[in-house]
């Protein structure tokens, strides 16, 4: 066989091309739908303590999606993006971390911040952007962010923190800290520059990073097969990048967890970016502005419906004898209980006050801010009736 020494590649006389259907890249999957193992399966490291730990933070975000939607009806809160369907996919993956790897997500890694012991008071108090918010109140709801658990602030803005994750992540190599970053995001993400930006530095660079793609089915509205790509999902853009690379059952805890497992192993000891796409669905829908009935059908949600996480693990749980109905009701009434409490309490604590938009920015706030601060007190005094109490005391 004939090779190009100069581009390692073989030589051919004849065209030969190559398409989606060259390569057709397998999921990866532990635990069937009915709770069972696959007998031939490679299973991750794991023990009682720490799937029973994963459960509890999977039921318990599950819990908080459902009453902050509910707060989110009944006017108490602005917006929420709910996870359901997808806390497998944040949990478990944490779970395969160590505590001083960097977070960076999108939107829907609560699940991942519980994990690392977020407090349901701290949830709360984003929420409700009050005087305890780590944030002091600047960030839409969701938007969480906490560097003593090494969970970095979530944007707004679309893919802005993928090539964060490889510039951070390049960090972690050249001060030898022996840990690394995961970032997730959506597969809509994956559609913006970013995205092949942070991949291809990543790969030239060997930076300890792990990009961990949601593919949920849906951009908001658009769906993925027939409007968002025409190739085989996102897991072919890492090859193509030339980075290690693979497909999981995001729906299956064990898949998760034994796919980052050794994900991390390979960012960390052989200095490998990885890129997992994980398979799953938005159960809910996209925000609490989002009506999901006018882009896809009951019969597609119910066939989902069967293959929910959070009852997949709690079929194999109680055939192990690790968990029982009692445990799960026991726990369901607990947290739902300890959600309704803190935010009962949260949103009777005043929001910040107004100098605190300044602070923060820079070491003292310049003389400029310091003007534009006034201006707006000055604006608001005119027109208090146009202000709410939540834009800030000025007392």
């Amino acid at each position: 066989m004939a090779k190009d020494k100069k581009h390692n590649t073989e030589i051919v006389t004849k065209p030969k091309w190559f398409d989606k259907d060259s390569v057709t890249i397998p999921m990866l999957q532990i635990l069937k739908e009915d709770g069972s193992f696959h007998k031939d399966a490679d299973m991750p490291e794991y023990d009682k303590e720490l799937i029973v730990k994963i459960h509890d933070t999977m039921q318990f975000i599950r819990i908080l999606d459902e009453r902050m939607i509910a707060a989110q009806r009944q006017g108490r809160i602005s917006f929420y993006l709910a996870s359901r369907g997808e806390e497998a996919e944040s949990v478990a993956s944490a779970a395969a971390l160590d505590a001083g790897d960097m977070i960076m997500g999108q939107y829907r890694e609560q699940g991942a911040l519980a994990y690392r012991g977020f407090t349901v008071e701290q949830f709360m108090n984003q929420l409700f952007s009050n005087e305890k918010d780590l944030g002091k109140g600047r960030q839409m709801p969701v938007h969480y962010g906490c560097a003593d658990l090494n969970f970095m602030t979530i944007s707004s803005p679309l893919g802005t923190q993928i090539p964060q994750a490889t510039g951070y992540a390049f960090g972690q190599k050249m001060d030898k800290t022996g840990k690394c970053t995961i970032c997730y995001f959506g597969e809509g993400a994956a559609s913006e520059g970013d995205f092949h930006a942070a991949l291809n530095m990543a790969s030239v660079y060997k930076v300890p990073v792990i990009f961990f793609c949601r593919n949920n089915g849906y951009a908001i509205s658009t769906p993925a097969e027939g409007e968002q790509y025409a190739g085989d999902g996102i897991a072919p853009r890492g090859i193509g990048y030339g980075m290690k690379t693979i497909r999981i059952d995001g729906n299956d805890v064990f898949a998760v967890l034994k796919a980052t497992q050794e994900a991390r192993r390979l960012a960390v000891e052989e200095d490998e970016p990885v890129l997992i796409e994980a398979m799953s669905y938005r159960m809910s829908g996209h925000s609490t502005s989002d009506d999901p009935t006018g882009y896809r059908t009951r019969d597609e949600e119910s066939e989902w419906q069967a293959k929910d996480p959070l009852d997949r693990l709690q079929k194999w749980m109680m055939n192990e004898g690790w968990l029982d109905k009692d445990h799960v009701e026991e726990h369901h009434a607990e947290v739902k209980a300890k959600v309704l409490a803190a935010l009962k309490e949260s949103e009777k604590v005043p929001v910040p006050h107004i100098d605190e938009l300044i602070n923060d920015v820079y070491d003292q706030p310049t003389e400029l801010l310091k003007e534009q601060l006034e201006e707006l007190k000055e604006h608001i005094r005119k027109y208090p009736d146009a202000y709410s109490k939540t834009s800030g005391r000025m007392d």
